[in-house]
């Protein structure tokens, strides 16, 4: 394997040279971090977004000085119409499809009596229809070419953005929770379905991250130290915690791993209250 150097970083093995990944959601937070992880690791990434394009565009000139390929393509990830054309340019530009990363999600909080279906409607459309899109058209790149073993041993990688909150109830957030129980049967269906055909589809479900959707949970000390008392490690994760199991999941290194999901949350679902004895 070879090793990047550029602009006096620290080498990292090149785990996924030669395959193509696309990331939901990438001008921020955890898409941002994850984008840039697997351009570091050897993939050519497509960086998507709705709003920010600058943003996106900074993305991708951090991931193209790893030597490897990258653009960015606005689409809103809940519309069909828009999610097919851009699976549809990536293939057409790189080739093909070897990793999606579903990232995209976004929250509109309320509590149950005061949400709108609005705000629910909006929740599951991109949290959990959005995952359904993107995942649906990179299959269809997967079994259309199959495998390629000199790339990787499986036809392709679906990675589903998760949350602790696919096991933990959240009250002031019941839209939220629900999108991400969602999406752990739909990643379990999906690995049950086409695991056979050689495509491995896992999530991963980050616990308390530093990003800027929750900002507020952590970014005085009051706050943060609120926070830690659910995390058992005592420390709030960094959105290249995630970026990492992101980029080693989507490897060879973990091939035999289909239809699992990673917790990475510092042992928040040890439900850390439970610790003296409840």
């Amino acid at each position: 394997m070879t090793s990047d150097v550029n602009e006096g970083r620290r080498p990292v093995p090149t785990i996924l040279q030669g395959q193509k990944a696309l990331v939901t959601g990438a001008n921020s937070g955890i898409g941002k971090a994850t984008a840039i992880g697997l351009g570091r690791a050897g993939a050519d990434v497509v960086v998507n977004y709705v709003f920010g394009k600058e943003a996106a565009e900074e993305v991708v000139e951090e991931i193209k000085s790893f030597g490897v390929r990258a653009y960015a393509h606005e689409a809103d990830v809940s519309q069909e119409d828009q999610v097919v054309p851009m699976v549809a340019r990536m293939v057409e530009e790189f080739g093909t499809i070897d990793i999606m990363v579903a990232n995209a999600g976004l929250q509109r909080d309320a509590a149950i009596t005061e949400m709108s279906v609005a705000q629910w409607q909006k929740v599951l459309d991109v949290n959990l229809t959005g995952q359904f899109l993107c995942a649906r058209e990179a299959a269809k790149e997967f079994l259309r070419r199959g495998v390629v073993p000199e790339v990787s041993r499986s036809a392709g990688k679906i990675i589903c953005m998760s949350s602790v909150h696919q096991i933990i109830p959240w009250t002031g957030h019941v839209n939220y929770a629900a999108s991400k129980g969602g999406v752990l049967m739909l990643m379990q269906t999906m690995a049950q379905e086409l695991a056979p055909k050689g495509i491995r589809v896992n999530a991963v479900a980050p616990g308390a991250i530093r990003t800027p959707i929750n900002r507020s949970a952590w970014d005085t000390p009051e706050a943060e130290a609120d926070l830690l008392r659910l995390v058992p490690y005592r420390r709030v994760g960094d959105p290249e915690d995630i970026a990492n199991a992101v980029t080693v999941l989507a490897s060879d290194l973990m091939d035999y791993v289909v239809g699992t999901t990673l917790f990475v949350d510092g042992g928040m679902t040890l439900f850390p209250g439970f610790a003296t004895g409840g």
